[in-house]
């Protein structure tokens, strides 16, 4: 009789309950197995640097290697890399010749204060720890990370600009989080849900150990129940459960630690709904920080079927770090088994000590270590698929079924992809646009209430941005109460006109704000016109000046008051000065009178003037809060501005695209606010990828200064998704989205007294002004003859509307209260109707657009008809070899002719066939008489080309391949001789021809 078939099952049974009963009292089996020893270098409250197998120092012993410091991410424990001593990491790398150390972060819940700590805590840490690593060792550190604490090393190495480092190794960490998410979920709910989880729930509690397992395990439940039946099915079989029981017990139980709140919030805040990663613009203490500046080689370890570090979003580092020379090692397995278990001691951590041995002494570089390479834009990479899982997975069945149903899931999301965008946008814009409809004369509105409304909503939020620094809208509405609090105490009453000389800087902008929120006007007046005539145009009783504009401020006849530059600067000022160092005042012993109401504006109350020049004559422009507001909103509505943006101010803010567009956007739109100093080409790649700037404001050609400058070159990706502003000529926006794309550009078009504003939301007509905003008041075209400058009237006498394609002039039925000086017209479309006359050319396309002719003053009335500049800039700024264009009228023997004149990039030249076909088809108005090169084109303050000098030089003079005029009779355009200059010219003086012979 054969005992084996009824021994066997009740052996089984025995050792199925033997070895169960063991694992619940000792919550796993017993394997024998000794940790690596290591010593504590550095304990401090924040973290413990251990060594691993700390060498012999004495001298003749063996170099211990190059080191290599291991980051933990935060809710695993720090013996990850130990977990088995014979296929964990730090075993692995030292018998390869490597000098393992090790971050330990502790748990926080058992360290006083741990629960408080946020990312920038353990940034700050990891690289004090690096610099320990550095003096210890004297050699240059390569940092590992695996999951977040690969996001930690980039981080660090981004916060260190890679001073000491030698490489970074990151396993399994995204740097795109939103390129490819866990579950595929969609970017913009993972997004809209982090910023609402950051807000409302981590911000008022923590995640213990075991809930930091529990999530773990449920990003991918098939395989953690898949792991647990196969524990159960192997419970008899000792010998075959102990190789894999340490790594078990670690994902069961004893890997997981505490997980603090503000960590949690920050994490979900910074680098998944705002993805700044990517953008750059990420916070450490208050330094704004970019993977761009990480410049050291990086080792990123790819997992085929990671579902979690997806390679999509592992790979963003590519994109992120320009700078860098990026490898990757591509492995299939998991998440978790990209660093424990029988393929990462077999793969993962020989290649690791054979890329340090690489870079550290120049052996051969490891097998199937590749570059990285960039996503194809035609074939997008995805996240991982789940076929892909099916096939690495064990329960095929379910898994193909749960695939299914994930797949049905996809398709229904790319099928609602744009519905999706569009009630995300509709959601964020709807109640701007609600609340701009509900502003009448007696709305309190005003760039001091919203920013009050900001800091209450958000206090910790990030408003402000300079010079590397970051402040946030309580501390950036703190100081603002207390300049509003030393404005009050030096005398500054509701109503007066206080003029503000100031850099653009912080203190300028709380200078502004606090002349708001105290009801005064803020008449912003620029350093660079006749400060005694502005000051007398925007009837100013004291002026608040910076230091460096202290003494041009003191050559008027006002009061001065000083704002910023820092409380400890000395101004060197005479005992009988009547300046006033407002730094001086303490705002704590500041009692408020009786009348103060904070953010008393109404929306017809003055609130700013400012600044243009016309003619060559300076004229005060009066802004009312009605005007701001409109500006403001309209601009976040149309960039669709959110928290999770950041506007790049590159105007000044006592330019009104400054004030009314860049500030005003930002404002309401709750987006970061970068202030520049100015227009620093050499600054601009790096402030924008340092901010994580997203929204990038100009005025006329500004962009041309930056694109144009030899040293600019734009490598890698860029966080730009918008450039905001008026005026760009059409060539110049056409580089622009070339090359930034896919960043597009918003053209607005306002008047003065804000009765107009129209905008190029979609981007896609390129030198379209688009359509009117929502919200912003109703327009309309009233039908023009150019050549007797008159508006046209119908048979009933009331004015006709312009057709399609006709010029006009555009008419704003009014808003709130209207300029003195406008021109008002009554009657116009219906009996008493009131409308305001912007005196600016129109035409509007089949379509509904909006395209600008000119000023109605500006036509140019020749024999042939009228010609229009703008059309004609649009026109020849399209030919590749156009810089900038400017039209104008020249005299000419009575009669006006008018001149193109262009200004070409560097190399460029222009066939005259290409000139004639450019300006064969205007859609409006006829071509100039006259078409020539000019070495340089003058701009002006907002980077207007002026044609002011050129129009005083007269008509062009001869130029073989520079100069051209209009052949009435072929109606094509050819040289420009010295025979037909002297012909057409008399009267004009003689050519010089002296280099150009022809």
């Amino acid at each position: 009789m054969d005992f084996s078939a009824v021994t066997k099952p009740v052996e089984r049974l025995l050792a199925t309950a033997q070895n169960g009963l063991e694992v619940l009292r000792y919550g796993g089996l017993e394997t024998g197995a000794v940790p690596s020893p290591f010593q504590i270098i550095q304990s401090v409250p924040m973290f413990k640097l251990r060594r691993y197998f700390p060498p012999d120092v004495r001298p003749g012993a063996a170099d211990p290697g190059p080191p290599v410091l291991m980051v933990h991410p935060m809710m695993m424990a720090a013996d990850m890399w130990d977990v088995t001593r014979d296929e964990g990491a730090v075993g692995i790398l030292h018998r390869a010749g490597i000098d393992p150390w090790v971050i330990d972060f502790g748990s926080p819940d058992k360290v006083e204060g741990g629960m408080q700590r946020n990312l920038a805590d353990h940034v700050v840490a990891l690289s004090e720890a690096i610099d320990t690593v550095k003096t210890v060792t004297g050699r240059d550190v390569h940092l590992a990370g695996y999951s977040q604490g690969g996001m930690f090393a980039y981080q660090t190495a981004a916060y260190r600009r890679s001073k000491d480092l030698a490489s970074i190794i990151a396993f399994g960490s995204p740097v795109d989080t939103l390129a490819a998410l866990p579950m595929n979920l969609p970017a913009g709910v993972a997004a809209g849900a982090a910023d609402f989880m950051a807000d409302h729930v981590f911000s008022r509690i923590d995640i213990p150990g075991w809930l930091a397992r529990t999530g773990f395990q449920m990003l991918d439940p098939i395989k953690t129940a898949q792991s647990r039946l196969d524990f159960l099915r192997q419970l008899h079989d000792r010998e075959a459960l102990l190789p894999r029981e340490q790594q078990r017990r670690f994902l069961a139980s004893e890997g997981w630690i505490a997980w603090s709140g503000p960590a949690i919030s920050e994490l979900l805040k910074q680098f998944i709904a705002h993805n700044r990663m990517m953008t750059g613009g990420f916070s450490i203490h208050g330094d704004l920080v970019t993977l761009s500046d990480i410049d050291c080689p990086v080792l990123a370890v790819v997992g085929e079927v990671d579902d979690i570090g997806q390679p999509v979003a592992v790979r963003g580092i590519k994109r992120a770090a320009p700078q860098a020379d990026v490898y990757e090692y591509l492995i299939r397995a998991g998440h978790f088994g990209l660093v424990v278990g029988s393929k990462a001691s077999n793969q993962t951590w020989p290649t690791v000590a054979q890329w340090v041995k690489w870079l550290d002494n120049a052996e051969e570089m490891p097998d199937g270590v590749v570059p990285m390479g960039l996503p194809s834009a035609d074939h997008p990479e995805g996240g991982v698929s789940f076929t892909t899982r099916v096939t690495h997975g064990a329960t095929a069945a379910t898994e193909m079924a749960f695939g299914v149903a994930r797949s049905a899931a996809d398709a229904l999301v790319a099928a609602n992809k744009s519905a999706r965008t569009l009630v995300i946008e509709t959601a964020r814009t709807l109640p701007r646009l609600a609340r701009l409809g509900q502003v009448n004369d007696h709305t309190r509105i005003s760039l001091g209430r919203i920013m009050s409304e900001q800091a209450r909503n958000l206090p910790n939020g990030e408003a402000l941005l300079f010079d590397g620094r970051v402040h946030t809208y309580e501390a950036v509405d703190r100081r603002i109460n207390n300049v509003v609090r030393g404005l009050i105490d030096v005398g500054v009453r509701q109503g007066a006109h206080v003029g503000v000389l100031m850099e653009t800087r912080p203190s300028a902008l709380v200078a502004i704000a606090a002349l708001s929120r105290l009801g005064a006007v803020a008449v912003l007046m620029p350093p660079d016109v006749d400060l005694a005539e502005a000051a007398r145009l925007g009837g100013v009783s004291e002026i608040i000046a910076d230091p460096s504009h202290l003494e041009a401020a003191r050559q008027l006849e006002t009061r001065v008051l000083v704002l910023g530059g820092g409380e400890n600067r000395d101004l060197h000022l005479p005992e009988d000065s009547d300046v006033i160092d407002m730094e001086q005042i303490n705002p704590d012993v500041v009692e408020l009178p009786g009348w103060y109401r904070s953010n008393p504006g109404l929306a017809r109350d003055l609130a700013f003037v400012a600044f243009t020049t016309v003619g060559g004559e300076l004229v005060a422009r009066q802004i009312t809060n009605f005007r701001w507001a409109l500006s403001a909103f309209g601009t976040a509505s149309a960039a669709n501005l959110g928290r999770g943006d950041t506007v790049y101010c590159l105007t000044p803010l006592h330019h009104q695209s400054g004030l009314l567009v860049a500030l005003g956007g930002a404002v309401v739109g709750g987006s970061r606010i970068a202030l520049s100093r100015g227009l620093q080409p050499d600054r601009f790649l790096q402030e924008i990828r340092q901010y994580g700037v997203t929204v990038v404001s100009y005025t006329w050609a500004m962009l041309r200064e930056v694109i144009d400058d030899p040293s600019f070159s734009l490598v890698g990706s860029h966080p730009v998704r918008l450039f905001i502003g008026s005026g760009m000529p059409a060539g110049l926006w056409k580089r622009v989205v070339e090359i930034f794309e896919p960043a597009q550009v918003v053209e607005f078009f306002a008047t003065t007294d804000g009765q107009a504003v129209l905008a190029n939301v979609a981007g896609a007509k390129i030198g379209s002004k688009g359509r009117p905003l929502p919200g912003a008041g109703h327009v309309e075209l009233a039908a023009y003859d150019a050549d007797d400058d008159l508006i046209l009237e119908d048979e009933q006498g009331f004015v006709r509307k312009a057709d399609p394609n006709e010029v006009g002039v555009l008419l704003a039925h009014p808003r709130g209260p209207v300029d003195p000086t406008a021109a008002v017209k009554r009657g116009v479309f219906a009996p008493a109707d009131t409308w305001v006359s912007t005196e600016f050319l129109f035409r509007r396309d089949e379509d509904g657009d909006y395209w600008q002719v000119d000023n109605r003053t500006a036509v140019i009335h020749t024999e042939r008809g009228p010609v229009y500049g703008t059309p004609i800039s649009d026109a020849v700024g399209r030919l590749d070899a156009v810089d900038l264009a400017v039209t104008y009228g020249v005299d000419l023997g009575g009669q006006q002719v008018a001149v193109t004149a262009l200004a070409l990039r560097p190399g460029g030249s222009i066939p005259t066939a290409d000139l004639t076909h450019a300006l064969a088809d205007l859609p409006v108005g006829n071509p100039p008489d006259f078409v020539h090169v000019v070495a340089d084109m003058e701009l002006g303050a907002s980077y207007r080309p002026m044609a002011g000098p050129l129009q005083v030089a007269g008509l062009p003079k001869p130029a073989r391949r520079n100069s051209w005029y209009l052949d009435p009779d072929t109606q094509t355009y050819k040289t420009l001789t010295v025979a037909v200059w002297t012909e057409l010219s008399s009267g004009q003086g003689e050519p010089d021809t002296a280099a150009d012979p022809s």
